[in-house]
């Protein structure tokens, strides 16, 4: 268990969820405050104000977000008398996210609140709702006077931030109409994860990595997030968004960002915050009549996938049966600057896919002058980096050893690092990262608002020219497969490949 330092102490706080009693809260937040509460102490002055349409008592509430801590907490056995004292801290607020009344309640409350602690409480406004009320929920917080302390009160926002970057532009000028930037925390929980904050550490940390960080000794980068899920019960969002809006534009293009970004001075949020927009303001900008060459969307058919059948996107719940939407996204992108002059730099992303991984390959350059004999090297691939996300967060270095024997034949080899087996604690889930940093204050793994509308812009004539010109092949790869065949062919054409370490 960690060891709290005083400076660490949260300080009072009043955590308020909008659509609390929703699948949000009860998968992710709750158990995420629960294991904090467990790990490192949070402030004896704290409550959770959950408020949603639906009228609920506080007692079924908390025995809804018990089965939810039990399923889904990282602490797995939840001792009877350790969830008593955690519940006692939440309460039910039944109300309509569209009138005054409910936020002078919550007001109401607050004040009580910290009549009861006799202190001043850190006041963080969290929208687990539909994106529909992403709009609404913050005019109201400042009518009711509730967003005016800048140093007291906050606001969360889930993805996804806009639809495209025209309402992208329109929600953050919403936002900021009530809400000070620095009030303002857009979430993207693949920023908790702690492999992803590794990768700064990995960077700027180590003298080793850093100087062959750069054009001269990198030969193109592959960001890979897949997944071997379909839409579950999201049909009715995700035939409205599609791959390139639900996953490239927030958590491909801030691995993106990390990977590509200039060392920081110092690390302070906005410093670091900087420079992740000055990647996405030096990301070549991409034409429309060259959006065929650079992206490829897919969707997936009928397959086999773990030995079971699986059917087709068109096939899913809440799904039409000539959907367009795409389940795959692939894009080949630059970086230009001093850096990356001439990398290329390919994310892709999809459902359906054979395993579900997420990772960062940096695939450096072939030796200069190849001295060793061809038959030494049958089996010769350059040096590569794996930054591995998920399933298994660690770092794994592949490069060319020689073969035991009397003979010089080279083999790949590897060195693994696992966090598993360096580390005797367990990673916390990126959800407790976040909600902490949020507490602190923190806005180090946020996104500000410039970066939100700069991803937006990239992809905005990908977008533009898929709308305009409607796929003819989908489904266009089968569930269990590796996407389209057009995504192989992206990388192929340079003599590149997808391949990572098994």
């Amino acid at each position: 268990m960690k060891t709290m330092k005083k400076k660490d102490q949260l300080e009072p706080t009043v955590f308020i969820i909008f659509g609390g009693a929703g699948d949000l809260t009860w998968r992710k937040l709750v158990p995420a405050l629960f294991d904090l509460s467990k790990d490192r102490s949070m402030p004896a002055d704290f409550a959770v104000i959950v408020v949603d349409r639906v009228m609920l008592s506080d007692e079924k509430l908390r025995g809804r977000l018990h089965d939810g801590v039990k399923k889904f907490s990282r602490q797995r056995k939840v001792k009877t008398s350790q969830w008593a004292e955690f519940a006692g801290h939440f309460r039910y607020q039944q109300g309509d996210f569209k009138k005054l009344e409910t936020y002078k309640g919550l007001g109401e409350q607050c004040a009580k609140l910290e009549k009861e602690w006799g202190t001043k409480a850190h006041r963080i406004f969290y929208m687990a709702t539909p994106p529909s009320m992403f709009a609404e929920i913050p005019k109201y917080l400042g009518q009711a006077g509730l967003a005016s302390d800048r140093e007291w009160a906050r606001i969360v926002v889930e993805k996804p931030i806009g639809y495209d970057l025209k309402s992208a532009r329109s929600l953050n000028a919403i936002l900021a109409a009530s809400f000070q930037e620095s009030q303002i925390f857009r979430i993207d929980h693949y920023l908790g994860k702690e492999t992803v904050q590794n990768i700064l550490a990995f960077r700027f940390a180590n003298p080793l990595f850093e100087p062959i960080w750069n054009r001269r000794y990198v030969d193109y980068v592959t960001i890979t997030v897949a997944e071997e899920v379909g839409i579950g019960h999201r049909g009715g969002y995700y035939d409205q968004a599609g791959a390139l809006r639900d996953m490239v534009q927030n958590h491909l293009m801030q691995l993106l960002c990390l990977v590509a970004m200039e060392p920081m001075v110092s690390f302070k949020a906005d410093e670091i915050r900087n420079k992740k927009v000055d990647v996405l303001h030096a990301v070549r900008p991409i034409r429309r009549e060259a959006v065929q060459k650079c992206a490829v969307r897919g969707q997936y058919g009928r397959g086999t996938l773990l030995d079971k059948k699986m059917r087709g996107y068109r096939q899913e719940d809440d799904i039409s049966p000539h959907s367009k939407t795409e389940t795959f996204a692939a894009l080949n992108l630059f970086v230009d600057n001093w850096r990356w002059e001439g990398v290329p730099f390919y994310l892709r992303t999809g459902k359906r896919l054979p395993r579900r991984v997420s990772e960062v390959v940096i695939q450096f350059r072939a030796v200069p002058h190849e001295s060793f004999p061809p038959e030494s090297k049958q089996d010769w691939h350059p040096a590569r980096l794996v930054l591995s996300i998920q399933p298994e967060e660690g770092i794994v270095m592949g490069f060319q050893a020689k073969y035991p024997g009397p003979k010089m034949l080279l083999r790949p080899v590897e060195m693994r690092f696992a966090y598993q087996d360096s580390f005797s604690v367990p990673s916390p889930y990126a959800y407790e990262t976040l909600l902490w940093d949020i507490m602190k204050n923190d806005a180090t793994l946020f996104m500000r608002a410039d970066q939100i509308e700069a991803a937006w812009q990239i992809l905005m004539p990908v977008l533009d020219v898929w709308a305009k010109s409607k796929p003819r092949n989908f489904p266009n790869y089968t569930a269990g497969s590796w996407g389209p065949l057009a995504a192989e062919e992206l990388l192929a054409r340079e003599g590149h490949t997808w391949g990572t370490i098994e």
